[in-house]
C-alpha cells in the first residue's frame, strides 16, 4: 500500500475518534485548549520509576517562543524531571519559522554538539545527520519495547522512515497545510470561499482594492507559499520527483501563478522585508483574509480570527496538474536519539527513557492539544477549534496527502526554490529561470 494511502486512511480513523470525543476526554487533569476552553487531558507518566546517575540531557526542539505546545512540552519535560531528580533538563528551542533553525542544527551535528534528543524533520533534511551515523536507528528499541511501540498508530511509524527503511525519529503529532480563510472577511465582502482559482483571483482583486491584504505571506520566508504552489500546479507525482531526474514544466506554471497573484496585488506590501512571524500576524490581527500556514499556527492566533477561519486546500493553478484537493501533511518531524548519547552508559537508560516519555501516548495526547497536530497515538483530543476539526475533515476528503517538497529536494535546493519568488514575482527573473537554477543547484548538491 502506498504511503499516502496508508496516511490517508490513518487521519480518516483519527478525524471519526476527533469528532466522537469533541464532548469529552479522558479523566485526569486539565489545560487550556486552543480555542481557550478547558479540557479534561491524561496526565504523561514516565515508563518506570528509575534511578539514574546524575545527568543532564539537552533536548533541541522548536517548541519555545510563541509555540502553541511550549508550555505543554515543558509540563511534559517537568514531569520526567519530578520523576528523576537526578537528570536535569537543558529545553534548547528555537522557533521553526527561523530559518537559524536547520543551521544550528546541521552545525551542531557537524561540529560534535548533536543534542541528546534532537526534535527535527523526518527525509531528505535529515539524511545528513542519518547517513553520517550521527543519530540511533530506534528499529531495535521500539522491537524491544512493546508498550511504548504499540502506543504508536502503525503509519505514524512507517511515515517516519528514512530511506534505507529503518527509524531514526520517534514521531509525536502530525500536521496538515492549507488555505487558512477568516470566513467573516469573506462574507462581509460577498466573496465565496476560493476552491477554485477564479474564485481565489476574485477574492485578491476586490480585498486588494479595499486595502485589505488578500493573502499574507513572505517572500524570503516563503516555505508554505512555494510548498502549495508546486502542489497544487504538478500535482502529487510532479511533485514528488522532485528535480534530479528532469524538471516537471508544471514547476514553471508555479512561479507563473504567483506571479498572477502578485499583479493582482494579493500580497502584503512590505512582503519583501517581513518573515513569517509578522506575515502570521497580520492574519492573527485580521488585517488579512487569508493566509497558507500549517495546523500548528492555529493556537497562536487571537480568539476572534480563530473562531472565523476555516481551511481550503490551496485551488489548481491554471494549466496545473493538481487534482485541486490534494494537500500537503503527514508525520513529518520526530525525536532522534543521538549516537554520542546512546554510547555513554552515564547518559544513556536515561535518554531513552526520557525518549519514550516524550512520545507516550499521554504526551502525545497532551501536545496535540495545544497545537492541533494530529496525534500519532490512538488517543482522545478534546478542547479543538473547529478550523482545526475543518483541517482534520479537509485532509480525510483529500485526494492525496503529500509530504512538503523541500522533503523532495536538499535544503540547498529548496533555498534557491524560495530565493527566486521575489525576483519572479517582481518580473526580474523568468519562472523557467528560477526552476533550471534549482535544478542546477540540486544536481550540483547530489555530485
Amino acid at each position: 500500500m502506498k504511503r499516502t494511502s496508508m496516511l490517508l486512511m490513518s487521519v480518516m480513523l483519527l478525524l471519526s475518534m476527533l469528532l466522537a470525543a469533541c464532548g469529552g476526554g479522558k479523566s485526569g487533569t486539565s489545560e487550556p485548549a486552543p480555542g481557550g476552553e478547558t479540557k479534561p487531558t491524561e496526565t504523561a507518566q514516565p515508563e518506570e520509576e528509575k534511578d539514574f546517575p546524575p545527568t543532564t540531557l539537552r533536548v533541541f526542539s522548536t517548541f519555545g517562543g510563541t509555540d502553541a505546545a511550549r508550555e505543554a512540552f515543558q509540563s511534559v519535560l517537568d514531569e520526567f524531571t519530578a520523576a528523576h531528580p537526578n537528570v536535569k533538563i537543558d529545553n534548547d528551542t528555537l522557533s521553526a519559522n527561523d530559518d537559524g533553525f536547520r543551521t544550528k542544527v546541521n552545525t551542531d551535528m557537524n561540529s560534535g554538539n548533536e543534542p541528546d534528543l534532537l526534535f527535527y524533520f523526518i527525509g531528505a533534511d535529515a539524511e545528513g545527520f542519518v547517513n553520517a551515523g550521527k543519530v540511533v536507528p530506534l528499529n531495535e528499541i521500539l522491537d524491544g519495547d512493546a508498550d511504548w511501540k504499540n502506543g504508536f498508530i502503525p503509519d505514524a511509524l512507517e511515515l517516519a522512515k528514512q530511506k534505507d527503511g529503518n527509524i531514526y525519529a520517534a514521531p509525536l503529532t502530525g500536521f496538515y497545510e492549507g488555505l487558512f480563510v477568516n470566513k467573516k472577511i469573506f462574507e462581509e465582502n460577498g466573496l465565496e470561499l476560493p476552491t477554485d482559482w477564479d474564485k481565489l483571483t476574485t477574492a485578491v482583486k476586490t480585498l486588494s482594492a479595499k486595502g485589505i491584504i488578500p493573502l499574507s505571506v513572505p517572500f524570503d520566508q516563503s516555505h508554505y507559499l512555494i510548498e502549495h504552489a508546486i502542489l497544487s500546479a504538478a500535482g502529487q507525482a510532479g511533485q514528488s520527483k522532485g528535480l534530479l531526474d528532469g524538471i516537471d514544466p508544471n514547476w514553471e506554471k508555479a512561479y507563473s501563478a504567483m506571479k498572477e497573484l502578485y499583479d493582482l496585488g494579493a500580497f502584503p506590501k512590505d512582503a519583501a522585508t517581513i518573515d513569517l512571524s509578522m506575515s502570521g500576524n497580520y492574519y492573527s490581527e485580521g488585517l488579512a483574509a487569508m493566509t497558507l500556514e500549517g495546523s500548528w499556527a492555529v493556537g497562536g492566533w487571537n480568539e476572534d480570527t480563530r473562531d472565523n477561519s476555516t481551511v481550503v486546500p490551496f485551488p489548481t493553478v491554471p494549466g496545473g496538474a493538481g487534482t485541486g484537493n490534494e494537500i500537503i501533511g503527514g508525520f513529518g518531524s520526530g525525536f532522534y536519539l543521538s549516537k554520542a548519547t546512546y554510547d555513554d552508559t552515564g547518559k544513556k537508560d536515561a535518554a531513552v527513557a526520557l525518549l519514550k516519555h516524550l512520545t507516550s501516548p499521554a504526551s502525545i495526547q497532551k501536545i496535540a492539544s495545544a497545537n492541533g497536530g494530529t496525534p500519532a497515538a490512538d488517543v482522545e483530543v478534546t478542547g479543538l477549534a473547529q478550523v482545526a476539526l475543518d483541517g482534520f475533515a479537509m485532509a480525510a476528503k483529500a485526494d492525496a496527502i503529500v509530504a512538503p517538497v523541500d522533503s523532495k529536494v536538499s535544503q540547498e535546493t529548496f533555498g534557491n526554490l524560495r530565493a527566486s519568488v521575489q525576483p519572479v514575482v517582481e518580473g526580474k527573473k523568468t519562472p523557467t529561470q528560477a526552476v533550471e537554477e534549482a535544478k542546477k543547484t540540486e544536481d550540483d548538491n547530489k555530485k
